[in-house]
């Protein structure tokens, strides 16, 4: 909030509501002029914002964020005062088991935030061939055992579909021997040997590399004069392709950045709020 430095009629863009935290969080820093255009593709996000947010303030809507500019448009707006897009799932997301995200979930595969599109993970991981099934958990997931785990998905399946997440993520922590080299034995309770190919399955389900790329592209283009656009990412893939591209808005001079070095949480934040110690924060004001 700082950095996006919202405050009187600004409109202001809060491109993952999620459980609309920062939306509301927006709506306070706002006089009676301002709008926050909150936007999500998830339904059953959209659902709980609507329920959650009562202020005439506040715009919901159901959309992928790579529409950013035509919904924006769409309002009347010729441009806005600030952008935020805290990328990845929110924890609503993670609780319901039903969506099939959580590893612990008896629920078949999804890993879809939005449902009409396809494929699903369960359509992934029983339908595509194992150098396809490598190629994505390497790529996505940056996982060393990539073969490994493919090769057992594929000789899981040629007994029986794997229909729910408890089944893949026990197919996979078999692949991880007690052991491990990754770590010490705290840091592998910690994080579950699953963590990386279900990020892998998860960001190539939802394209959610490409669209983060396509929506960056369109963020200056709508950001009026001193605009601020924040990112807030979650995984060294998508920090990547945000680092890259302020610093390439910075030597075409379309954007100033306001972090030399991203802003991490600190230990206690990371102590009372764990989902948070991945988190890297990047922000730039509009030239």
């Amino acid at each position: 909030m700082r950095l996006l430095e919202i405050n009187g009629d600004a409109i202001c863009v809060d491109a993952t509501t999620g459980m609309g935290g920062h939306t509301r969080q927006m709506l306070e820093s706002l006089g009676p002029g301002g709008r926050v255009i909150a936007i999500d593709k998830d339904d059953a996000a959209i659902a709980i914002a609507r329920d959650t947010i009562a202020d005439e303030r506040a715009v919901i809507i159901r959309e992928d964020f790579a529409n950013m500019s035509g919904i924006v448009r769409g309002l009347g707006y010729d441009g806005v005062d600030a952008i935020l897009l805290d990328l990845g799932l929110c924890m609503g997301q993670i609780r319901d088991k039903e969506r099939g995200f959580s590893f612990d979930s008896d629920y078949p595969l999804d890993m879809r935030m939005n449902r009409d599109i396809s494929p699903s993970a369960h359509e992934v991981v029983n339908t595509f061939r194992q150098e396809r099934l490598q190629e994505i958990i390497l790529t996505y997931g940056e996982e060393g055992r990539y073969r490994a785990i493919a090769r057992a998905i594929v000789a899981y399946r040629k007994d029986k579909a794997i229909n729910t997440c408890r089944e893949l993520a026990d197919i996979v922590a078999r692949q991880y021997r007690s052991g491990s080299r990754s770590g010490s034995h705290g840091e592998r309770r910690r994080i579950h040997p699953a963590t990386k190919t279900f990020q892998a399955l998860r960001v190539f389900v939802n394209d959610e590399l490409g669209t983060l790329t396509r929506t960056l592209d369109v963020c200056p283009k709508l950001l009026r004069s001193g605009g601020r656009l924040c990112v807030i990412s979650y995984n060294s893939l998508e920090d990547r392709i945000v680092k890259t591209f302020f610093r390439q808005q910075q030597v075409a001079g379309q954007l100033q950045t306001l972090t030399k070095k991203p802003i991490t949480p600190g230990p206690l934040e990371v102590r009372d709020n764990p989902s948070s110690r991945s988190a890297k924060l990047r922000g730039g004001i509009r030239l």
